[in-house]
């Protein structure tokens, strides 16, 4: 039997709320150069996890603007932090079980008071 599981596929580990759009339709905005760093897309579902409260809720990414450190709740999910709350968001993916226990996921540690790019 052939069985797949979900595994970690991207993370971008602690970056900062630095807008929450109440009056948007919903998602989460995120800087363009973050999402190439992490191997992320526009419309992909994606977990984020407020370090700050404990608050979890699932979305889609929208692409921000790129080298802007732009990370924006939009719609509801602008009720789940306040800028300057620190997120984890992360993407996952279905692979066969065999191919998981090699894979390595796309982790980006950005500097958490910018979002930019550690080089």
């Amino acid at each position: 039997m052939k069985m797949e599981i979900e595994v970690l596929k991207s993370k971008i580990h602690r970056v900062s709320i630095t807008q929450a759009n109440l009056n948007y339709v919903g998602s989460i905005t995120v800087d363009e150069d973050l999402l190439d760093a992490a191997n992320m897309i526009a419309g992909e579902k994606v977990s984020v996890v407020n370090a700050n409260n404990g608050e979890r809720l699932d979305t889609y990414i929208i692409k921000g603007e790129r080298g802007s450190g732009c990370i924006c709740l939009n719609g509801p999910a602008a009720r789940k932090a306040q800028v300057g709350d620190v997120v984890i968001i992360i993407s996952y993916c279905r692979m066969d079980f065999e191919q998981a226990k090699t894979f390595k996921p796309w982790v980006v540690f950005p500097d958490t008071a910018t979002n930019k790019l550690v080089k």
